[in-house]
């Protein structure tokens, strides 16, 4: 993980080419500013200290026509996210906050997978806790559950979009912020498999690409 003259660091840099239904949709109902279409392209940026995320959000709006979907700040950690129909617009913006710390896509922090369970079809009990803790989709009793966590939490925005591109699977719950982020994603046994082996596969390849 590299940094800048600033002491910015780049913990998770990630883009999307086009956010799944049920990634954009959760995204409506948590956003704070700019709602995100189905199968928009989308920029995750998470860095460090928290509130420098205000200069590179400056700097990748002014640069391009991309809108701002969410910002958070924490102690420690900041996250942005933008988004455009337009794959170039989307890029764009990443490469001017890049260039303006004088880092490359390469220079962000390694993703570190915590936990990758799944549980095979879960008790009444526990399906209704887990929807009643989630943001997005309900787990039915006899549903399969995928559950991941990572950090830097960025990372696991594409690790949800890519297993909803490889399987038939509903997204409960993603926090994409914060000290380490969480998935939740529930569906029938052989397709929490498959979302799972597309999840995993894809914070490996971050790693590859760091």
């Amino acid at each position: 993980m590299a940094s800048d003259s600033s002491g910015f660091q780049l913990r998770a840099y990630v883009f999307i080419d086009s956010l799944q239904p049920q990634l954009a949709q959760y995204m409506a109902k948590t956003n704070k500013v700019y709602d995100p279409c189905e199968f928009d392209a989308a920029l995750f940026v998470e860095i460090a200290p928290a509130m420098e995320i205000h200069v590179k959000i400056d700097q990748a709006l002014k640069a391009t026509n991309v809108r701002l979907g969410s910002m958070v700040t924490e102690r420690v950690f900041g996250m942005m996210q933008v988004h455009h129909e337009d794959q170039g617009e989307v890029r764009a913006a990443g490469e001017a906050v890049l260039d303006a710390a004088g880092l490359t896509e390469s220079d962000r922090a390694d993703c570190e997978i915590l936990q990758n369970k799944i549980i095979r079809s879960v008790e009444q009990d526990h399906a209704i806790s887990f929807t009643g803790l989630a943001w997005g989709n309900m787990v039915l009793a006899g549903d399969s559950v995928l559950i991941m966590e990572a950090q830097p939490a960025a990372y696991l925005s594409i690790a949800c979009n890519e297993a909803l591109k490889a399987a038939e699977v509903n997204l409960i719950d993603i926090r994409v912020f914060g000290a380490t982020g969480r998935l939740i994603m529930a569906g029938g046994e052989a397709q929490i498999d498959y979302a799972a082996k597309a999840a995993t596969e894809a914070l490996n390849e971050v790693n590859r690409t760091s």
